[in-house]
């Protein structure tokens, strides 16, 4: 492949290294993205798995936000894994105590509404074969303490499902994002998919 975009992966919590060396995998050039600064150096975001509140509160502290929301808008594309799902969502599902305990909103980037840890808590982890519009072969996913899409805009796609009830995978413009965790299996061609929105 010749001209290969940078990909940045926001790496100031969760499962920002397993990303970077899936994309190692496939030889594209990636940058830890930890500042204002690196950020205006890349051409795409991944927002990886972790602990999305968290995640939230970092963006804010490091002036994250705003420069994120301001380059997907202008075409950068963004990809959300399970905690990122729900940072780039448009409206976040809590239960009660989560309620009573959150303070930071979304990036809206995507109009899906989503609600966090709907599959289950740690023990309720779980593997699954996934049909994915754009591959071949079933894509063997690991769902951790994932969100669950609970409203799907009219202008959002859905590439992939379970059972054909439960989106897993959708996309926007240039926006992705999966509840699942592909960063933790040996199988890049999600981060393929991911690539492709660049050519």
């Amino acid at each position: 492949m010749v001209n290969l975009p940078v990909i940045g992966v926001l790496s100031l919590q969760g499962d920002f290294a397993e990303h970077v060396l899936m994309l190692d995998t496939l030889e594209v050039n990636s940058m830890e993205i930890r500042s204002q600064e690196s950020l205006q150096n890349i051409d795409g975001l991944i927002i990886p798995g972790g602990e999305s509140t968290s995640i939230m509160k970092l963006l804010e502290l490091f002036d994250l936000k705003n420069s994120i929301i301001s380059r997907a808008k202008n075409g950068m594309p963004i990809w959300g894994t399970c905690a990122g799902m729900i940072i780039l969502s448009q409206n976040i599902i809590h239960n009660e105590y989560q309620n009573k305990i959150h303070k930071y909103e979304p990036l809206k980037l995507i109009d899906i509404d989503v609600t966090r840890n709907a599959f289950g808590r740690q023990i309720d982890s779980f593997e699954f074969d996934l049909d994915v519009d754009g591959l071949e072969d079933p894509y063997h996913s690991i769902f951790i303490r994932a969100p669950q899409v609970s409203r799907v805009g009219k202008n959002v796609e859905v590439l992939s499902s379970i059972t054909n009830t439960q989106p897993v995978i959708l996309k926007q413009d240039n926006i992705l994002v999966s509840s699942f965790h592909p960063e933790l299996t040996r199988d890049n061609r999600i981060h393929k998919l991911f690539i492709q929105m660049f050519s």
